[in-house]
């Protein structure tokens, strides 16, 4: 753990006492944002925890040689990205903690089991009517699952099962409910005996793309074409892979119709960047523009998530301007397209640029970060599939009908992707919170036969994993606990419910139910609890990261690269790959939120009612 400074901890302790009578959310901007840079200096003390085995990392002897290929390119697995400690965040390796090792551990039996998973998922999770997040689009639910196939993945252990208790008036198909484990962690040693279970992230930990390019030299291959550093498209599609059915492309498990527009576009994008590249660079090799296009298209989606994704499902003014601040730093972006940056803190000029830094902990990501990215209430019910030329509905399809293999059969029908992305761009999410969980995500059966309640699991992983549960994760996290029901709920019949489920005990209450029943923040799309992770682990994911900060130069980027990065957004990525978008995102600040609905001519009152409907009460820069 990182020293603190004297400075720095007057801070916190000043900003400490201010957060007991005013919380960060309704301060003024300026001190908003000051507020939540500190917070995040709190975090970067107190919350980074390695489970690495004690002693065992394989640091590079500075005798060592490099390859070439490993200091100017990312790796498929993300190996070298930290040239002295080269397995530091790369695929195969362990997830961290936010918490303290020894607040870790999973509860014993049969404390594991109560209450019951599957209670929880039918009487507080699943949908009764379904509740829209009216300021996004479904476009940024996509945009979620696109991110995280990028930033981690629990294998799973078919070869045994924890099993859950389920009640005789359940109508689940067995009895007891069984669900596999996560699979445990093969590189435990005997000096591990004092950490808690750990688990291996099946993904590149760093913000590389690996959705696209996969985490595998072999899945890279895949997805190539070996010619001018381009991908493998096929007129203008993903091809698929004959052994599963699915997309041939980095990740593809959970696969819809979401994902699959998302996929084809940043591999169109990527193909457009090698062809801007090759323009400048003509002599270059297939693995020169393949590498340097990678390097382009990862850090242009690792901007869009930073300055428009979370700016639009967090939106307040003072996480506009932190997190352009992150991006551009809080000289703001026009300061550095005029001078470039004016300091070598990240501060003031941003995170790309300037100096790694792990803030004493290696960098990995944590289970604590993959339990609050759990977003399935986003999910809707319906996919309604419009035309984005004349505004025409075409069809309405039930999720499942657009989910898995189906996804395919919807693209092979003749949908095209503008038609896909348009009906994403007008269409509402759910709203994170109890009660909005997708019926059909509680009975799923997946391509491999397994039937599932995803709600249950859901539950189940962040108990299995030894995540604290909702008031414990918040002490650890430096936020007040619950002390009543009434306190924690949105909604004083949730306080009821919840009181029911967990027996009167505030302290059994789940992290998942916690956060889905707390009051977020005004504008937020998720908890104040979920984004105390995320204050310290979107900054660390950027800061890290050899490639986004050090690295962020024309030697590796090359200028051109640079000024595709900080020319475009995602209106402008849509725009170039699917001009007939350009009158339902006329008027978008921001590509997340809903977009200008087009007039059908055969229903001109209805489309002038949901064109004025779809109108976002407040508005967010890009």
């Amino acid at each position: 753990m990182k020293k603190m400074t004297l400075f720095a901890r007057l801070l916190v302790s000043g900003f400490g006492r201010i957060n007991r009578s005013v919380v960060w959310h309704r301060m003024p901007r300026s001190l908003g944002v000051f507020n939540l840079i500190v917070l995040r200096m709190k975090l970067r003390h107190s919350n980074l925890y390695d489970t690495r085995t004690p002693g065992k990392a394989r640091l590079r002897s500075p005798s060592e040689p490099l390859d070439p290929s490993v200091t100017r390119f990312r790796t498929p697995s993300g190996m070298y990205n930290d040239l002295n400690d080269p397995e530091m965040g790369m695929a195969g390796t362990r997830f961290a903690r936010n918490v303290p090792l020894e607040h870790a551990f999973p509860e014993a039996m049969p404390g594991l089991m109560e209450p019951s998973p599957r209670e929880i998922s039918r009487k507080l999770m699943r949908r009764d009517k379904f509740q829209p997040a009216e300021t996004l689009n479904l476009l940024a639910a996509a945009w979620i699952q696109f991110q995280t196939h990028d930033w981690f993945n629990h294998a799973r252990d078919k070869s045994t099962s924890l099993e859950i208790p389920v009640r005789e008036d359940d109508t689940w198909f067995e009895k007891p409910m069984r669900i596999p484990r996560t699979m445990p962690d093969h590189t435990r040693c005997e000096d591990d005996k004092d950490l808690p279970p750990t688990f291996i992230n099946t993904e590149s930990h760093w913000w590389d793309a690996s959705s696209i390019y996969g985490s595998t030299p072999e899945r890279q291959r895949e997805v190539r074409s070996f010619t001018d550093g381009k991908l493998v498209l096929e007129n203008g599609r993903l091809p698929l892979d004959p052994a599963t059915g699915f997309a041939r492309t980095g990740f593809a498990e959970n696969w819809w119709i979401g994902l699959g527009i998302l996929h084809t576009l940043f591999t169109a994008e990527h193909n457009a960047i090698c062809a801007r590249l090759k323009e400048t660079h003509p002599t270059w090799s297939d693995d020169d523009l393949f590498g340097t296009a990678r390097l382009v298209n990862s850090a242009l989606m690792a901007k869009i998530h930073t300055v428009e994704w979370t700016p639009a499902i967090t939106d307040h003014p003072i996480m506009h301007t932190a997190m352009r601040g992150n991006w551009w730093g809080l000289a703001e972006e026009r300061v550095y397209r005029l001078f470039g940056r004016i300091s070598k803190g990240d501060v003031i000029s941003g995170i790309p640029g300037s100096e790694v830094e792990h803030h004493g902990a290696p960098y990995q990501l944590t289970e604590e970060f993959a339990s609050v990215y759990r977003l399935h209430p986003l999910i809707p019910d319906d996919v309604e599939i419009y035309s984005c030329r004349d505004g025409v509905l075409k069809e309405t399809l039930p999720f499942e009908k657009v989910a898995l293999l189906n996804a395919e059969k919807v693209v092979e029908r003749g949908v095209d992707s503008a038609d896909l992305f348009y009906s994403l761009g007008v269409q509402h999410p759910g709203a994170v919170c109890l009660h909005n969980y997708p019926r059909f995500l509680t009975d799923l059966t997946l391509p491999d036969g397994m039937r599932l309640d995803l709600g249950a699991v859901d539950i189940m992983r962040d108990r299995e994993r030894g995540v604290p549960r909702y008031n414990q994760f918040r002490r650890l996290l430096h936020l007040k606990p619950a002390e009543t029901f009434e306190e924690l709920a949105a909604k004083p019949e949730w306080a009821e419910e919840l009181r029911e489920m967990y027996k009167g005990d505030i302290e059994r209450v789940d992290l998942q139910i916690g956060m889905h029943a707390e009051t977020p923040p005004k504008g937020f799309g998720f908890s104040d609890t979920a984004f105390r992770v995320f204050i310290l682990m979107a900054s660390r994911r950027l800061k890290s990261d050899r490639f986004i900060a050090t690295c962020y130069t024309p030697e590796y980027y090359t200028k051109e690269g640079l000024e595709w990065i900080a020319d475009n957004n995602m209106r402008t990525l849509l725009l170039r790959h699917y001009p007939e978008l350009a009158p339902a995102l006329r008027d978008a600040k921001n590509a997340f939120a809903p977009w200008r609905r087009i007039a059908d001519a055969r229903h001109p009152v209805a489309a002038g009612q949901a064109e004025l409907k779809s109108t976002p009460a407040t508005t967010v820069p890009h």
